[in-house]
Order: C-alpha cells, then structure tokens, then sequence
C-alpha cells in the first residue's frame, strides 16, 4: 500500500466528489487547521454532539456496544462542546466523504488536541464507504475540555490497494453506510 499525494486528493475530491465541502489548503486563521494537506486531508468536527446525560444507570452498570441505552445520552448542537473530565462525546464530520472501492483510510488525531489530552478515534473508512463519519472524543484530564465545531478535529490518509478489494463495504451492506447523523453503536 501507498499514500495518495494532495494532487490525488484534490482531484479525487472536485471530479469525483469524495470530500464535500473540500477546503483546499489548510486553513489556520485563528482556528484548528483543516483542509488538504501533502499526504492527508484534515477534517472538521461539526456542531452536533452525543452526550452523555446524568448516570442513570448504576455506576457499575458496564457499557454495552451490543445494547447501548440511548436515554443516556442527549444530542447539542453547540459551537463549543464541553467535554466533562474523563470522559467523552460523539460527534460527526463536516464533510461528507466517498471512499473508492480501491482506497481505505486511516485517521489520526490532530497534534493540538492531543497535547491537551484530548483523544480522537476514529476507525478506517473501508473500499466504498460513504457517509458523514461518527468520531469518538475522549477527554483524559481531569478538568473539562473545549472541542471547538467547525475547526480541525483529525487527519485522513487515503491508502491505495493494490487492486480493488473483492468485497467492499458497499457490497456487505454494512450498518454505518450513508450516516449523516452522529451514530451509536449499532449491531
């Protein structure tokens, strides 16, 4: 495998449609950059927020990805989410993203959240996947931390196959195709 340069990226995201909104450039006026980058594209978290509402279930009571309580969380529509110490929120791309059937992603946090001890997850987008992506946000410390909406939030990098996979995501139908909404878990 190998990584697209910003040459492909661009092409890729005015001809094809693969990133939109597509910030050509990075963007760094006051804000937490974004935007195409030499091997990358930095994306925006956008304003809409997953989170958690005052516990409702027993301290104790384990997280459970195959059968999450929606009640427990509230959905915000915020400029600035507030992250309550040690713990976390969901939130979802700006961008609208189209991955080709030969191409899968790896994301990684930007450097400025993750000097604050804010971690971002996000897990790969497969060969022709589409959607809005849900992004996990984890604050370690021990004080609140700021997320600040329409800025920066992590990179993506567009890895070539070797060839086309035989089964794309597309194709299995997976759970999270298409999403424009923050989503929770789903099985």
């Amino acid at each position: 495998m190998a990584a697209y340069s910003d040459k492909w990226i661009r092409r890729m995201a005015i001809e094809h449609g693969m990133i939109e909104p597509f910030a050509e450039g990075k963007k760094r006026e006051g804000v937490i950059s974004y935007g195409l980058s030499a091997y990358g594209y930095d994306f925006r978290i956008g304003g809409e927020f997953r989170v958690s509402r005052e516990p409702v279930a027993a301290p104790s009571e384990p997280v459970d990805p195959k059968s999450i309580d929606e009640s427990l969380y509230e959905m915000i529509d915020t400029e600035i989410c507030v992250i309550p110490p040690n713990s976390m929120v969901l939130g979802k791309t700006v961008e609208y993203f189209r991955i080709p059937r030969d191409v899968i992603t790896i994301c990684y946090g930007k450097s400025t959240y993750a000097r604050a001890g804010i971690l971002v997850n996000v897990t790969p987008f497969e060969p022709d996947w589409e959607g809005h992506a849900t992004i996990s946000i984890v604050n370690t410390n021990s004080r609140p931390a700021r997320i600040y909406a329409n800025e920066g939030i992590a990179q993506l990098l567009f890895l070539a196959g070797n060839e086309p996979c035989e089964t794309s995501y597309k194709d299995k139908q997976g759970r999270y195709q298409a999403q424009r909404e923050v989503t929770p878990p789903k099985i």
